[in-house]
């Protein structure tokens, strides 16, 4: 099986790369590399994944089944035999018959494991035939679920109507449960499960396929169901309660940090009421709200269903519906079972969310699609933020928690939640400021400063505190979801943040946080939104109620991390509010060496996945996978080579030299000739050209510059001029326009020969979107996008590579990172052109120092071994010419 294969079941003809693809994957899953695939966007990446993968994994299968039923044959021909052969040599002291005795007990135990293992494979082979075929069992099922269903509902109705008497008890659910750490007790508490225990199975070897964004798994989806797998798979595609919950009572609370606690929330509850249906005692007070969609017999019902056939997100949201079961739940107890789980980054990469979701890598196969920024992804998924507004928040919440239950609260809960706050004490001092008053009014010395972990740990004199208890506190008493609970509990009580004063907002600002508070609540402005609220506008009610305890949790668990590999930067603003500590993660392969320990084979694959240097160096090596396990593969376009004209322009039309180097690219003569290039390529390329900036910065100063000197006018009479958005809401209105028109000027007689769209590196235009056909004719790079080398996190993080990382080719690894990305931001903005093997489109990339052997070799294969260098304008306008009219003249 490790020599590979040849022959792959596809939907239809494939080409030759990618037959060339699946054998390398199948060969790199089959010896368990760590692989580098890049296939350009356009290639049928996708359906390549798919069917190498899946053809490896259902030969795997066939293969462990054949050597289970040769052992099992083996071992019971051994047991059936008169005298069993030992293959033990027995020492003088030791008899015959217990040497034989050893050896039919070994025996007879792996006869028993084979057949029991034969025996569930048999079960779960039998029951997916019979969910695929047994449509009658479907509807039969479905049938009881309603029953179940109207049953629910009448005993939640006799439920209600019973008047309970309201007490101190109703509190009860925010009181911490007594806690002990682990070495304080050798037998640990048994904390409850999200799962019923009867419905988890074991894992079976399946494949884990995770990429972005959740549009970018529908499509993979999409493409499993168009590939001969469809029928043999068993898929379950994975996402978070906002994607996933079906209760809308739960869904309207909007941000995901609220979802998540109603919904633990009501998994209490539902816990609790089981507890009382088996004779536990119940507490008086109100009834729990339990969800109507998490009922035993419903999931498996989904389960099954989702298990049976391949469904994305938008059908597992209907199927739900449908069978009155919740999607979330019903996934996550698909995971043991299903061959291929479909996953977002942060379910597979974040450790903490990997074990919350059930996901088990142990002698897995892991793909990570989409991986060209999978080392910011991980460093970005592991640092974390707090403002002082969100700091002084958590303070006054955690005081006023304590304060209410302080008689109701363990000696040993109250001593921990005295540490946090004075850790979180410690952060606002860092600051400069001072926990219990206002922090808008607090004024800081305005500068950032960056320190290693142990000297922030000083600095904020909290050295002496046992960060690693904290953590495992913050995890096992679930302080923070308790504490998010209180605040939406007590709002308005006079307990909590919102209640309303009379006094001017002068008296007010001086009169400590809560009243700080309240001024915001009655101005309806919004406090510093957490990351989990990040999206869109959050209104100040919402921002308010919610808690950052969360955020705080986070940040102390990022300090635990080793004192080499992260930094603390800490922002002074000038306010206390406005000001920041971040925790930056320097080293991402330490939370990437334990996927790859677990792993039987990762294969990280992308579009454009070069310069590969960085990804090897900084998430590989430094992870400690050795060179042998490492495998590359990087395979052509299939678009003929004619179809492709990259260019290197090294000088414009009237002889200025193309140097925009930070010193020289804002000078008028370099603007008016990037003015002048431009308009001679819209001369001669039809449909829609795209023109990427380095910076918006930049973007807005040389648009600025030829609206005054009228080349934006000039530009304007060949091609009508779009520009990115601000907003990302925008964006789809902003490209179908320019769809729209780039069509419309094809058909009129305007005189105009297309559209102009100026887009930024890195923006909301340079990944993610496909300007295919006549939207993307002509991609023009004006200058290279280095990244702002003063930030002081990219220094900390150069300093450290250079520290840790060894040097190459007389550059430094921290020089090494600068280039690498820029180059990255580079290929993905011109890879947004050639989409299929029918399209054609020319780059040109504005500046000399493209043109340094260095810089070319960082291109994608594809892209590089076409690309020509012009040091003179006329040479380069000669060729895109020639380019285009004898593409004009083939489709004639």
């Amino acid at each position: 099986m490790e020599n590979g294969r040849t022959q792959f079941p596809f939907p239809y003809q494939p080409y030759n790369i990618q037959e060339q693809f699946m054998e390398a994957l199948y060969s790199a899953l089959g010896q368990g590399k760590v692989g580098i695939f890049e296939s350009p966007t356009g290639t049928g990446k996708s359906l390549s994944l798919i069917c190498g993968a899946l053809s490896w994994l259902m030969d795997y299968e066939e293969r462990r089944q054949q050597e289970a039923a040769a052992l099992l044959q083996e071992g019971e021909a051994a047991l059936s035999a008169p005298t069993a052969q030992s293959f033990t040599t027995s020492t003088p002291a030791e008899p015959d018959w217990v040497t034989d005795f050893v050896q039919k007990k070994a025996e007879r135990d792996l006869v028993s494991k084979l057949k029991e293992e034969e025996l569930k494979r048999k079960k779960r082979e039998e029951r997916l035939e019979m969910i695929r075929t047994n449509v009658q069992l479907k509807y039969a099922m479905k049938r009881k679920s309603n029953e179940d269903d109207e049953a629910f509902k009448l005993l939640k109705l006799g439920i209600e109507e019973q008047i309970q008497a309201p007490g101190v008890q109703e509190d009860e659910e925010l009181i911490i449960a007594e806690y002990e750490s682990d070495d304080e007790s050798k037998s640990k508490s048994r904390f409850y499960d999200d799962e019923d225990d009867e419905l988890v199975e074991e894992h079976v070897t399946k494949i884990y396929y995770c990429s972005r964004t959740h549009s970018q798994l529908a499509q993979f989806v999409h493409e499993v169901q168009k590939s001969p797998f469809s029928k043999d798979i068993s898929l379950v595609t994975l996402g978070s309660r906002q994607n996933l919950c079906i209760n809308e009572e739960v869904r309207h609370l909007g941000s995901i940090q609220r979802i998540n606690d109603r919904c633990m929330e009501m998994q209490k509850n539902k816990h609790e009421k089981q507890h009382h249906e088996e004779g536990v005692k119940q507490k008086r007070g109100p009834s729990k709200t339990v969800c109507p969609y998490n009922k035993a017999s419903a999931l498996q019902q989904m389960r099954d269903e989702v298990l049976g056939t391949v469904h994305d997100v938008e059908q597992l949201l209907k199927l739900g519906r449908e069978t009155h079961s919740c999607p979330y739940y019903a996934t996550r107890l698909a995971i043991p079972p299903a061959q291929l789980v479909v996953l977002p980054y942060q379910m597979v990469l974040h450790e903490a969310t990997r074990r919350a979701a059930g996901v088990q890598l142990k002698g897995q196969v892991l793909i990570i699609d989409e991986a060209h920024n999978l080392s910011d992804t991980l460093s970005s998924m592991h640092s974390a933020e707090l403002t002082g507004a969100q700091l002084c928040r958590a303070h006054s919440q955690l005081t006023q928690y304590a304060d209410r239950y302080k008689s109701r609260l363990k000696a040993k809960n109250l001593m921990y939640i005295k540490q946090i706050l004075f850790v979180i004490e410690g952060l606002v001092r860092a600051l400069g400021g001072k926990v219990g008053q206002n922090p808008q009014s607090q004024i800081t010395q305005t500068g950032t400063e960056m320190l290693s972990i142990n000297n922030f740990l000083f600095k904020a004199q909290i050295d002496n505190i046992n960060l690693f208890k904290l953590q495992k506190y913050f995890e096992k008493s679930m302080i923070s979801r308790k504490l998010g609970g209180f605040v939406e509990k007590y709002a308005g009580s006079g307990v909590s943040l919102q209640t309303h004063s009379n006094s001017n907002k002068e008296n007010r600002r001086t009169e400590g946080l809560n009243r700080y508070l309240q001024t915001l609540q009655s101005n309806q402005s919004t406090a510093p939104v957490s990351s989990a609220d990040q999206q869109g506008s959050v209104e100040a009610e919402k921002v308010l109620s919610a808690s950052p305890m969360m955020q705080v949790e986070g940040f102390f668990m990022a300090l635990t991390s080793s004192n080499t590999d992260g930094r603390v930067v800490v922002h002074r603003q000038g306010t206390l509010s406005e000001s920041s500590v971040k925790f930056l993660l320097l080293n991402p392969a330490v939370h990437f060496a334990q996927v790859l320990r677990e792993c039987r084979a990762v294969i990280i694959a992308g579009g454009t996945m070069q310069p590969v240097s960085d990804f090897k160096q900084e998430l590989l090596f430094s992870a400690g996978v050795g060179e042998e396990r490492i495998t590359e593969f990087s395979c052509g376009h299939v678009i003929p080579p004619e179809n492709i004209l990259p260019l290197v322009l090294c000088s414009g039309p009237s002889g200025q030299e193309l140097d925009f180097t930070f010193q020289s690219r804002d000078s008028p003569q370099m603007m008016d000739e990037t003015g002048r290039i431009l308009s001679n390529i819209c001369n001669v390329v039809p449909g829609g050209v795209v023109c990427f900036f380095p910076s918006y910065e930049y973007s807005r100063r040389i648009i600025a510059h030829w609206e005054a000197s009228g080349a934006l006018a000039r530009l304007a009479n060949k091609k009508k001029i779009f520009q990115e958005p601000k907003k990302a809401n925008q964006v789809e209105q902003v490209l179908s326009e320019f769809s729209r028109c780039i069509q419309r000027c094809s058909l009129d007689s305007s005189g105009l020969t297309g559209a102009l769209l100026f887009s930024v590196v890195g923006g909301k235009m340079s990944e993610g979107i496909n300007f295919s056909d006549d939207l993307g004719r002509c991609v023009v790079m004006v200058g290279m996008p280095y990244p702002n080398i003063k930030s002081p996190e990219l220094q900390e993080k150069m300093s450290y590579m250079d520290k840790h990382l060894p040097h190459s080719r007389g550059r430094s690894p921290g020089q090494t990172l600068i280039e690498n990305l820029c180059m990255k931001a580079v290929n993905q903005s011109i890879g947004r052109a050639i989409r299929h093997r029918g399209d054609y489109s020319s780059i040109v990339l504005c500046d000399k120092r493209y043109s340094r052997p260095a810089t070319l070799s960082k291109l994608p294969t594809w892209i590089r071994d076409r690309t020509n260098t012009y040091t003179t304008f006329g040479a380069f306008f000669s060729a895109l010419r020639k380019f285009f009219l004898e593409k004009k003249q083939k489709h004639e």
